[in-house]
């Protein structure tokens, strides 16, 4: 009996050593976290998409409160909202900032870009890209097994069954991009949505020759430069065999849509032309 007691006595005293030195450690080691990273955290989304560029929602909060200013700093799931609520919180100001959105830059679709050979592997982007360089004659474009679609946490991207690309639904993208990040041939990227939502980009990537493209697919850039002549506000350069519309120089007068012979450039969202207007008008005419 007295064993038993000496031992549970025993037990209790390193217990309770070991309680103390817990404790003392503790508090000697303890890290202080501000308040306010808590209280950012609340606001935000908790999407933890990494599209502010921080690891999950509570790195970006921890971030805004250490940086001491919000210049740079943006959510794209919360928007302006959340970034205003933010802002409150830390007593700071927040410019506002343009919404973005992501961009499919390739038009190869099954009928611009005829199949010679068949994948029949695991349906996946990164491994299929990684084995060959795909199903058709240009090796930049669209892969076409969705690794943006299951990427994309907001369901703002489907793969269209006819054309075998990927399609974005800009009421539903954040532009986390997060597609950007999964796609192998880097075919979808984050742009500026624009006034009214109208964008003009240029629908490919690839950087083959003019004859060696076109002859991979019917509506590839061909780097003949006739849209960086045209242009009046030098937003378009041409750089190996490829055109690309810088969209902060852009004013969307759409004068290189016009002219150039592959219909590589697409003007989004825009009303049509006043010749494009007058045709559908005389297209319903003759119809009645």
């Amino acid at each position: 009996m007295n064993l038993i007691l000496i031992a549970a006595i025993s037990l209790g005293l390193i217990a309770l050593i070991l309680a103390a030195i817990l404790y003392i450690a503790s508090k000697k080691f303890a890290v202080y976290e501000d308040p306010r990273i808590a209280e950012i955290a609340k606001v935000l989304p908790q999407a933890n998409c990494g599209g502010c560029g921080y690891p999950g929602c509570n790195g970006f909060a921890d971030a805004c409160v250490k940086a001491g200013t919000l210049d740079g700093k943006y959510c794209p799931v919360g928007g302006q909202p959340v970034m205003a609520n933010v802002a409150n919180i830390l007593g700071l100001s927040v410019s506002d900032a343009e919404p973005k959105v992501a961009v499919v830059r390739c038009n190869g679709s099954c009928e611009n870009r005829p199949h010679i050979n068949q994948y029949d592997g695991v349906k996946s982007c990164a491994i299929a890209a990684s084995l060959y360089s795909g199903e058709t004659g240009c090796s930049y474009g669209c892969v076409g097994c969705g690794d943006c679609v299951t990427a994309c946490i907001f369901g703002a991207i489907s793969m269209n069954p006819v054309t075998g690309l990927p399609e974005v639904d800009e009421n539903k993208c954040t532009a986390c991009g997060a597609c950007t990040k999964v796609c192998p041939k880097a075919i979808i990227e984050i742009r500026p949505k624009g006034k009214k939502s109208r964008r003009v980009y240029i629908q490919c990537v690839n950087k083959d020759k003019g004859g060696t493209a076109r002859k991979a697919c019917l509506v590839s850039c061909i780097g003949c430069g006739k849209c960086v002549k045209t242009c009046p506000f030098e937003a378009i350069t041409l750089e190996n065999n490829l055109a690309y519309i810088d969209p902060y120089k852009c004013k969307s007068c759409r004068k290189c849509e016009e002219i150039c012979p592959q219909g590589a450039i697409v003007a989004l969202n825009f009303p049509p032309r006043k010749s494009e207007a007058i045709s559908m008008v005389d297209g319903q005419t003759e119809g009645r």
